[in-house]
C-alpha cells in the first residue's frame, strides 16, 4: 500500500508506510491517504467481534498494512488492545461506547497505543523524534504509547493552562524519552508549532522527526476500528442496523476516522459533528463557508480547536464536494451552560457519570433524534472540577489517576515562538 498527500491531486508523489509515518505531515503540507481503501467482510469482522476486540483489530489492520507481517499485526493489536470497550446502554434505549477503558482513560489510547508499536517497528535501531501537540488527552496517550520505545523520543507541546491536572499529570511525570513543554498560548499555537517544525527544511535534514496527532496515518487508521466494533455491537443488543454516530469533535480524526470506516464497507446512515463553541465544521456544514479562527477556551477542552486538521482528509474522501459531505455529516454545537446542563441531566435521569466531551456526543443525540449511539471519549474523572460542579457528586478517581497526581512533575516552559522550539529540538 502506498500513500498520498491530500494536497496531490495527480498522485504524482507516493510514500511508502514508512515514510508516510516518519514524515507525519506530507512534504506539501497536506495529509496522507491510503493510495485505495480495502473493503472489508462484514461477516468476518461480527465473527470477530464476537471474540475479540484485538482480533477484529487486527484483520482490519491487515486489509491497510498489508506490508507487515501478519503475525506482527497480531502482536502489536494484542498488546495495544489490553482493555474492554464498552457499549452501554444508559437507559430510554439510548447507547453510548465507552472508549476510556485504556490506560489514559480516553479514545486516544486506540490511535496511540497502536502506532508506539508499529513506530518501533518500522524504525527499529533509528533514532526518530515524536512531535506533537495536544489540547489534553492526545499528550498523555501518546506519551503511553511511546514510553519507553526504543531509539524514539517523544517531545509534546501543550497550552498551559488550558489542559486539566490530571492531563497534565499524565504528560509531565513518565520521564525517560517523555518529554512535555508548556507553552505561553493557545492549542492553536501548540499545532501551529508542530507544522512550522514540519516544514522548515533546514530541521527536516538534521533531524527524523514525525508527529504522533491524527494526522499521522499510524495515529488515524486505527481510530477507524473501533467503529466497526460499536457496529456490531449496536446491532446484537438492538436487532438494528445502520445505526447514526454522534462524534465528539475537535480536531476531527475521530470522525475522519469513521468516515474511513464507512468507505470500509462499515453499514451506516451516517455521522453528527458534535461540536463545542469552536464550531468550524457545523458552521462549514451550515453556510458552506470553512472558516478557522483561533480556539475559544471551553469545559470540554480537549476539543478547543479553532483549525482542525482533518478537514483535508474529510474533503479528500468526499471528493472536495460539500454536497457528498453534507450527505454523510450533520452538524451540531453548543455552548459550555449547555454541556454542563447536559452532564447534570445525564447523572440525574440515568445515574450516569459523564464527561464533557462525551456530554456532547449526548446532546447531539437528544436534540437531532440520532438513531444509533455516541462516542464517550474519555473518563468523567479526567474532567472532576466540571463534572462535580454540575452533579454535586464526587467522581471517584481510578488507583492509576491517584498515583499519577502525587508524582513529581517534569517540563520545559517556552514561549510560542517557533526559533526556540527549533533549537531545544535540534540539541535533545
Amino acid at each position: 500500500m502506498k500513500f498520498y498527500s491530500t494536497r496531490d491531486k495527480d498522485r504524482q508523489h507516493a510514500a511508502s508506510l514508512k515514510d508516510a509515518a516518519s514524515e507525519g505531515l506530507a512534504p506539501d503540507g497536506g495529509l496522507y491517504m491510503p493510495e485505495s481503501i480495502p473493503q472489508v467482510d462484514m461477516a468476518e469482522v461480527e465473527r470477530l467481534a464476537g471474540i475479540s476486540y484485538s482480533g477484529m483489530a487486527a484483520y482490519l489492520a491487515k486489509t491497510i498494512f498489508s506490508e507487515i507481517p501478519e503475525y506482527e499485526i497480531e502482536r502489536i493489536t494484542a498488546e495495544a488492545y489490553d482493555f474492554p470497550v464498552t457499549l452501554r446502554e444508559i437507559g430510554d434505549g439510548l447507547h453510548t461506547l465507552e472508549l476510556f477503558h485504556g490506560p489514559t482513560f480516553a479514545f486516544k489510547d486506540f490511535g496511540a497505543r497502536f502506532m508506539g508499536r508499529m513506530m518501533g517497528l518500522l524504525n527499529e535501531g533509528e533514532d526518530l523524534t515524536i512531535l506533537t501537540a495536544t489540547s489534553g488527552d492526545t499528550g498523555s496517550a501518546v506519551a503511553h504509547g511511546f514510553y519507553g520505545v526504543e531509539g524514539v523520543k517523544v517531545v509534546i507541546l501543550y497550552p498551559a493552562g488550558k489542559v486539566s491536572p490530571l492531563q497534565e499529570a499524565q504528560m509531565t511525570t513518565l520521564g525517560r524519552n517523555i518529554t512535555a513543554i508548556k507553552i505561553d498560548g493557545s492549542f492553536d499555537d501548540c499545532q501551529r508549532l508542530v507544522k512550522s517544525m514540519f516544514n522548515d527544511t533546514d530541521l527536516r535534514s538534521r533531524k527524523r522527526i514525525t508527529s504522533a496527532n491524527s494526522i499521522n496515518i499510524l495515529r488515524w487508521i486505527p481510530q477507524s476500528f473501533y467503529y466497526f466494533y460499536g457496529y456490531c455491537m449496536w446491532k446484537r443488543m438492538t436487532g438494528k442496523d445502520m445505526p447514526e454516530i454522534a462524534v465528539p469533535s475537535g480536531n476531527y480524526g475521530n470522525l475522519a476516522g469513521g468516515m474511513l470506516a464507512a468507505r470500509m464497507g462499515l453499514p451506516i446512515k451516517g455521522f453528527v459533528a458534535a461540536s463545542n463553541a469552536n464550531d468550524v465544521i457545523p458552521e462549514y456544514l451550515q453556510t458552506g463557508i470553512y472558516r478557522p479562527r483561533p480556539s475559544v477556551r471551553t469545559v470540554a477542552n480537549a476539543m478547543d480547536v479553532g483549525a482542525p486538521s482533518n478537514y483535508e482528509r474529510m474533503m479528500a474522501m468526499c471528493g472536495d464536494s460539500l454536497d457528498d459531505l453534507r450527505h454523510e455529516v450533520r452538524g451540531f454545537s453548543c455552548s459550555d451552560d449547555e454541556i454542563r446542563g447536559a452532564i447534570a441531566e445525564i447523572h440525574d435521569r440515568y445515574g450516569y457519570l459523564s464527561d464533557p466531551h462525551s456530554a456532547v456526543g449526548y446532546l447531539a443525540t437528544r436534540q437531532l433524534g440520532v438513531e444509533g449511539f455516541w462516542l464517550s471519549t474519555a473518563h468523567a474523572a479526567k474532567f472532576k472540577e466540571v463534572t462535580e460542579s454540575a452533579t454535586g457528586q464526587e467522581a471517584q478517581l481510578p488507583p492509576a489517576f491517584i498515583d499519577m497526581m502525587s508524582k513529581e512533575k517534569f517540563f520545559c516552559r517556552m514561549s510560542a515562538e517557533e526559533d526556540a522550539l527549533k533549537e531545544y529540538l535540534l540539541k535533545i
